[in-house]
């Protein structure tokens, strides 16, 4: 049985990777209206897979006997100033969700829930990769390459 403080903090957890969907798919959008397919793709494919990640905690607390609401999410522009500022705020996310999934780590680690903690770690480590993707998007486009020739080089980070 899962500690009530880390059912509360991964039912949280849903509404933050649920935001993040949302945001990628805001990011998506912004890249093809500038014609940018492949970027466009990129965080198309990003924004599924916060939805899987939101899903995997929903799995967790069923799977574990949570009852639970679904977190109300805000709205989330598709409407950037740049490509770089749509990808320093998909940084920014990734950055917070790791806050948070160490929060919840710690937490369960201090309620001695030790299951909990195992599902966090899991977490924890993609997030090592996520910001690293996110990092070298950011890198790319601060290398001052045509967004268009960029494109060809997008594969290596699906």
């Amino acid at each position: 049985m899962i500690s009530d403080k880390s059912a509360k903090l991964f039912i949280e957890q849903i509404g933050h990777e649920l935001r993040a969907h949302q945001l990628y798919m805001g990011i998506s959008t912004y890249f093809e209206r500038q014609s940018l397919s492949r970027w466009a793709k990129l965080f198309h494919a990003q924004s599924m897979e916060e939805a899987q990640h939101a899903t995997k905690v929903m799995d967790f607390l069923t799977d574990n006997s949570v009852a639970f609401d679904l977190p109300a999410l805000k709205a989330v522009s598709t409407r950037f100033g740049s490509p770089t500022e749509a990808v320093e705020v998909a940084l920014r996310s990734e950055q917070s969700v790791s806050r948070q999934f160490q929060l919840i780590s710690a937490t369960a680690l201090a309620e001695n829930d030790h299951t909990s903690h195992q599902f966090a770690m899991w977490f924890v480590a993609e997030q090592v990769e996520e910001e690293r993707k996110i990092q070298s998007l950011l890198d790319l486009l601060g290398s001052g390459i045509n967004l268009f020739q960029a494109e060809a080089l997008l594969d290596q980070f699906e």
